[in-house]
């Protein structure tokens, strides 16, 4: 093993072999004039240009020896940004910056972002508002966005960190304890000071990771909550102009329908994040009591660690890449993820049937979208399974489409207010079970929590009053 305990790369932008060159000498080289070789607890000790000719005594030749001063400065800048990280599992400012770098090279197909200029801002207002005129016919609950905003990717990016943030900590969290965990005790006992430093640079690393697949992702969403969660500031109906001209360039639908059926979803999402209390929490919620129950496979993580090599400092990086997590098989486990893909479904499948029922008598490609995302958000893209892979967690609803049915039956046999007032409280929501027999659902009498209010108020109150009788007792005996 080198001595390296950990062998963080450069972030991505950065070359990793500046010197072209390879370990191609183990023995040579290995003292400079220092005579330190090996025995440098950085690991620079066996890399080539260490103390051979034209590497002189620079420990960093091998590594930065074929930048030019600028990329240099820029390299041992970010460096220094790894190193000097206090924060939490994530290093947040390092997500950010290379989230924005990505958004700044383009997607695939050659687009890059652009700043949204004032006639895109206004369509996506009136889409908006029309949107919202629309759904006021379909649903009970009130409009949810006090604003309408059109992003470009970066903004997207800034908007939602925060939301992400929440998301990917806990997973992270324990990913760094995973790390101390798989050091062999001789290295936890010589490391001793290096912890810190080895904890920033996990930092970094996971901050790496999360910023591509954030910036990914800003290539690809076309609102604020295209993954069935809240992502961005309460309140905002937020859309993507350049992804949303994007997303209706080969489906042969105008492009004011597509915008203003997507402007639909997204302000049909509003309205229930604005107005069930509840919601919000309850996913967040569910995602994180999945999240607690998710194993770090250490055996990679011993695997990548046992075999780091200072020339190779891209092996633990590839090993988070390629998945480190595993589900433990519990009931608390099966039961958090019944509970958090329900939860998704009846999401998406609400604003799925109210979207539908809204647009599908005034949009001649209420259909065609509708199938269109149906079937996006069901194989998700390229940045959705870049999560799935460092959070262990697809954040797709699997049962749509029978969530969808359910909503409309309900629709059907109980109105739109009956329907809507299920948001009431969590335990009047359909279930896993429910799904597989919406017509049993939609047709059993539902449970009526005024009453059980109303119960456990008088027992509040019949408790308060024998208290002050005791008193009144206690007083006339006196």
């Amino acid at each position: 093993m080198s001595d390296t305990p950990f062998g963080f790369g450069l972030p991505p932008e950065e070359p990793e072999n500046g010197d072209e060159g390879k370990k191609k000498d183990p023995a040579g080289g290995g003292q400079g004039s220092g005579g330190q070789g090996g025995a440098n607890p950085f690991g620079f000790g066996g890399l080539p240009g260490m103390g051979g000719p034209g590497g002189a005594d620079n420990p960093f030749a091998a590594m930065f020896g074929s930048l030019n001063p600028q990329d240099l400065g820029a390299a041992f800048q970010q460096l220094g940004q790894m190193l000097s990280y206090e924060g939490g599992p994530v290093n947040w400012d390092m997500a950010k910056q290379i989230a924005r770098q990505v958004v700044a090279q383009g997607t695939s197909d050659g687009t890059k972002d652009a700043s949204v200029g004032p006639a895109e801002r206004s369509a996506v207002e009136e889409a908006v508002r029309l949107a919202d005129l629309w759904l006021d016919q379909v649903t009970s609950l009130p409009s949810g966005a006090s604003t309408a905003v059109a992003w470009s990717r970066a903004e997207w990016v800034e908007a939602t960190l925060p939301a992400w943030q929440q998301l990917v900590d806990p997973v992270a969290e324990r990913v760094g304890a995973a790390m101390g965990d798989v050091l062999p005790q001789e290295m936890q006992a010589m490391a001793g000071p290096l912890i810190g430093m080895m904890r920033s640079m996990g930092g970094a690393m996971f901050g790496q990771q999360i910023g591509q697949a954030v910036g990914m992702l800003a290539g690809e969403v076309v609102g604020s909550t295209d993954v069935g969660l809240p992502l961005g500031p309460a309140g905002k109906a937020a859309l993507l102009p350049l992804n949303v001209q994007a997303f209706g360039k080969d489906l042969g639908v105008p492009s004011d329908e597509v915008r203003l059926y997507l402007a639909l979803r997204e302000a049909a999402h509003q309205r229930l994040f604005a107005h069930v209390p509840w919601l919000r929490s309850h996913l967040f919620g569910a995602v994180e009591g999945y999240a607690r129950g998710i194993k770090v496979d250490t055996s990679k993580l011993e695997e990548a660690v046992g075999q780091l090599d200072p020339t190779h400092p891209e092996q633990l990086q590839e090993a988070l890449q390629q998945g480190m997590f595993q589900p433990e098989d519990t009931p608390e486990q099966k039961a958090a993820l019944a509970r958090l893909e329900t939860a998704l479904a009846l999401v998406e499948g609400w604003v799925d049937a109210v979207v539908h029922e809204a647009a599908k008598s005034r949009l001649t490609s209420a259909d065609a979208l509708r199938e269109t995302l149906r079937r996006r958000r069901a194989t998700g893209g390229p940045a959705e399974q870049t999560f799935a892979t460092l959070i262990g967690l697809e954040l797709r609803p699997r049962r749509l489409r029978d969530a969808a049915r359910l909503w409309a039956s309900l629709t059907d046999a109980r109105g739109v207010d009956g329907r809507d007032g299920l948001w009431e409280h969590p335990d009047m929501l359909p279930t896993a079970t429910d799904l597989d027999d919406p017509d049993g659902f939609v047709h059993r009498e539902h449970m009526d929590f005024s009453e059980l209010d109303k119960m456990l108020g008088e027992a509040a109150k019949g408790d308060s009053g024998s208290s002050e009788d005791t008193g009144d007792g206690e007083g006339d005996k006196k």
